[in-house]
This record gives C-alpha cells, sequence and structure tokens, in this order.
C-alpha cells in the first residue's frame, strides 16, 4: 500500500490515472481516495476501470487509519496487488498519521516553490519516494531541481528521488520498477514468514 501526499494540484490523480493504465495489466490495483469534498477524483479513477473508495473528510485535512480500515472494508483485495492511497492534498496534517501503508510517496510538482522540503520538512522526513512531477514544464518555471533534491535529502538522506511527468510518459518506468521492486520484496518476505 503507497500513500500518495502533497499540495493541492501536485498531480496525484493524473499520475495515478496513467499509472493505473499502465500497470493494471501486471497487478491488480485499487485506490483509496481522499478528499475533504467531492468525488472527483474517486470518478477519474473509477472510469479506468479498477476499484476506488471514496473517502471525504469533512473538515478534516488528512486521511486516519480508521477511515483507511473502512475503505479497505469496502474492497476486494487481490493477492500481489497494489493499494494506491491519494491522501487530501495537504504538506502538513498527512505526515504525521502512519496509515498502515508500506511507504508514503511526496509529490512534489515543479510548478511549486523548490524549497517545499524545507517549509514542511515532516512530510519530506516520513517519505520513502520523493516524485518531482510535471518535470515536463521545467524550462517554463523557476523550479531549481538540484536544490529540492539536496534540501529533501537535508530533512532525509534515505529519501529517494525520481524525475517524472505524469503526462509525458517522462521517468515513469522508473516509478514502476521502484514499485516492482518493493511489492516483490513485500511478497518474498510474506513467502519467508
Amino acid at each position: 500500500m503507497l500513500n500518495l501526499v502533497s499540495s493541492p494540484g501536485a498531480g496525484k490523480t493524473t499520475l495515478l490515472v496513467r499509472a493505473i493504465a499502465d500497470l493494471k495489466e501486471r497487478m491488480p490495483v485499487a485506490v483509496i481516495e481522499g478528499d475533504q469534498q467531492t468525488s472527483n477524483d474517486a470518478e477519474r479513477i473509477r472510469a479506468t476501470g479498477v476499484s476506488a473508495v471514496q473517502v471525504n473528510t469533512g473538515k478534516g485535512c488528512h486521511l486516519d487509519a480508521h477511515m483507511v480500515g473502512h475503505a479497505l472494508d469496502e474492497m476486494t483485495l487481490n493477492p500481489g496487488g497494489i493499494v494506491f492511497i491519494e491522501n487530501v492534498g495537504n504538506l502538513v496534517c498527512p505526515a504525521a498519521f502512519d496509515l498502515g501503508e508500506a511507504h508514503k510517496v511526496v509529490v512534489l510538482s515543479v510548478t511549486e516553490g523548490d524549497d517545499k522540503p524545507l517549509k514542511y520538512p515532516d512530510m519530506f522526513a516520513a517519505a520513502d519516494l520523493m516524485i518531482l512531477n510535471k518535470i515536463d514544464l521545467i524550462e517554463h518555471v523557476d523550479f531549481d531541481v538540484d536544490k529540492a533534491v539536496d534540501y529533501a535529502r537535508r530533512i532525509n538522506p534515505e529519501i529517494e528521488v525520481l524525475r517524472l511527468s505524469a503526462r509525458s510518459g517522462e521517468g515513469l518506468d522508473a516509478l514502476y520498477d521502484w514499485i516492482e521492486a518493493r511489492r516483490s520484496a513485500a511478497s518474498a518476505g510474506v513467502a519467508a514468514e
């Protein structure tokens, strides 16, 4: 289970739609979709043909384990599959909540400031992977990729970084390899027990 976290508008839903289209023939995929209001993103996910459970938090700024547990009760989980959690767009609150995920993945868009890791250190400290999304726009924005990576690694020296574009597809194979490696390791760990 991967918990995707980001600011609003960083491209989590677009990334998920693209990843689902590319991965759903290789592995079972399901999504827990978190938003304060509406089911717009869940509808986009369901249009890909995979299961998506909508969780509306109302005035809440994050998903919690109780909400995720109830969402999982509504799903049919297939062995060897992956569950993506698309958390509420927020770089503060979701950092403090363990949802039972295997990995927290922070999505940082190049349309945001390269100083986000320093401004929101708890999120980057909690994440295993930072995705620099919308890399196809890098020539059109004032974003220093090296600074963003340096700042993230000052907070979390172990954080892995992938650069990609959900729209153009650039870098997606590296993300899929990252997912597959962790999925295989998790399966091997279960088989060893």
